[in-house]
């Protein structure tokens, strides 16, 4: 009878003839075979529980990094607001800066920065507004808070008569979540170009993305009727008739 092994892949027939010879010694001549190959081996064995101690450690180590610096971001955020909420700019200020250059990858850092352009368009600094939406912008992580960022700094672009950076960071924007409001603001932007028919149909696509029981609808419709129909193309009197009436 021809062995089983024949039949086999020759990786497979290996290991299988291994392992075949391996049942025939016996408990002793077994034990001295894992023995060897665990004296052998030992060094590999060894470097590799290091290796993966090292990682499990490393990764342990990482996550508690993560969550002092975490917890750093936040003091120094509510430093932050309670100098916001007292006016005192001086103070509010370099809490804003600290977060931003020790925390620039946490979400306290863009929220802060959100939140100084707000008290600088207060204060009517509409540049030093745009500045720091714009740092918000590029540094958020998040989609939804980057879209937040982005529609603040459209609109504070648009107050400031940037409507070609608007528009174009408009659209850019991840829109997720928003998309009436992105298409309102949009209307807001192609109005305040004089465009008039397109601000129209832009506020049309965001009553169309409402909940009939919206809020803000009635508002809407109201940007869209202010604006009246579309206009007609009238087409232009052909010269033949033009001479005909004359």
């Amino acid at each position: 009878m021809r062995p089983l092994s024949k039949n086999l892949p020759t990786a497979a027939a290996r290991y299988l003839d291994y392992d075949m010879a391996f049942d025939q010694l016996d408990e002793h001549e077994q034990s001295e075979l894992v023995r060897k190959w665990l004296r052998d081996n030992v060094t590999s064995i060894f470097v590799g529980i290091g290796l993966g101690l090292l990682v499990i450690f490393g990764y342990f180590q990482w996550q508690t990094h993560k969550a002092r610096q975490n917890a750093l971001a936040a003091g120094e955020f509510q430093s932050f607001g309670a100098a916001i909420g007292a006016k005192n700019d001086d103070a509010a200020k370099a809490a804003l800066e600290r977060i931003q250059k020790e925390h620039a990858e946490s979400t306290y850092a863009v929220l802060a920065a959100m939140r100084w352009a707000e008290a600088a368009i207060t204060r009517k600094d509409l540049a030093a507004a745009e500045q720091s939406l714009q740092w918000a912008y590029d540094h958020a992580r998040n989609d939804a808070v980057k879209g937040l960022a982005g529609l603040s700094l459209a609109r504070t672009q648009l107050g400031a008569d940037k409507t070609a950076d608007a528009l174009k960071l408009l659209d850019s924007l991840p829109a997720a979540g928003y998309e009436a409001v992105v298409a309102e603001l949009r209307g807001d932007i192609l109005l305040a170009q004089g465009k008039r028919d397109e601000a129209r149909l832009a506020y049309q696509a965001a009553i169309d993305g409402l909940d009939p029981a919206a809020p803000n609808r009635q508002s809407l419709e109201m940007k869209r009727d202010d604006l009246g129909t579309a206009a007609a193309t009238v087409p232009a009197t052909p010269p033949a008739a033009e001479k005909q009436s004359s």
